[in-house]
């Protein structure tokens, strides 16, 4: 019988992981699957090696070489969980800001300028917060209040982009959706002590499921994580992300092995059916 066979796609500094992947990779391998890890620690890689020999591959981490090697399996028709075309999309937020709107998730309202400068008149209704329109994990999030704050920002080559403040109450709340598993944590922003970093799970209300779903739907995508705050009693989503970490989630590798399992196979199958049909 053909073992299942997972890709990660992975980072250069993989090694130094402490998150949940190498403990991931060990229920994987339990379970009899071939887990590789893809990147190119050592010299240079050859890209006419780079063809799909996994039945499933995971992006573990968007760098930017790790996204180009997703790109070019994705060419050649591979199966990967987080599909390259949404990864890159969810990688944009002025694209993925667009996209959940139009599926009617709340969200902030939303600007983009090419000069800081072009901002000023927005603050007459109250804060900005500003992010790198291709940013993760926080970088470069700044709340700007006045004018002058504004005219302190450097002009660069890169679109500003801009949604408006909204003054959370308590703690953000991330939901972690894993196929048809929902995992809510809390956490606070920006993180200052590994407890921050690891969060309190919780049960997401009825409402804050339905937001998240709605977002998966508008990607066609269910592994994935939205972040969520609330102000005033109302619940706006301030970022999405198709790699999510899990972190907070109890037996996060347990669940997740289960999913990519599940999908490996279904992955399998789709590909011996097309041989099949090609043969016929």
């Amino acid at each position: 019988m053909t073992r299942t066979r997972i890709g990660f796609l992975v980072a250069s500094r993989f090694a130094q992981s402490t998150g949940h992947v190498p403990a991931l990779m060990r229920v994987l391998a339990d379970a009899g699957v071939v887990v590789d890890v893809i990147h190119p620690t050592q010299g240079a890689l050859d890209l006419s090696r780079v063809r799909v020999e996994h039945d499933l591959y995971f992006l573990k981490k968007a760098s930017r070489l790790s996204l180009s090697i997703a790109g070019a399996l994705h060419a050649q028709g591979a199966a990967i969980i987080n599909p390259y075309p949404v990864t890159i999309a969810l990688h944009d937020k002025i694209v993925t800001a667009r996209i959940l709107q139009s599926a009617g998730v709340p969200v902030p309202a939303t600007y983009v300028a090419s000069r800081p400068e072009l901002l000023a008149p927005l603050l007459a209704r109250g804060p900005l917060v500003l992010k790198p329109y291709r940013g993760s994990d926080g970088v470069g999030v700044r709340v700007v209040k006045s004018g002058a704050e504004l005219a302190a920002l450097p002009a660069g080559r890169d679109p500003m982009f801009a949604q408006r403040y909204h003054a959370p109450q308590g703690r953000d709340r991330k939901i972690y959706v894993v196929g048809e598993r929902l995992f809510g944590v809390k956490k606070v922003f920006p993180p200052q002590t590994e407890q921050d970093r690891r969060g309190e799970p919780f049960t997401p209300r009825p409402e804050l499921c339905e937001i998240a779903r709605r977002c998966g739907r508008a990607f066609g995508i269910d592994l994935y994580s939205v972040d969520i705050i609330e102000s005033e009693g109302k619940p706006y989503v301030v970022d999405m992300c198709s790699i999510p970490g899990c972190g907070g989630v109890p037996d996060a590798p347990q669940h997740l092995a289960s999913y990519l399992i599940a999908a490996a196979e279904r992955a399998a199958r789709g590909f011996r059916s097309q041989l099949a049909g090609a043969h016929a």
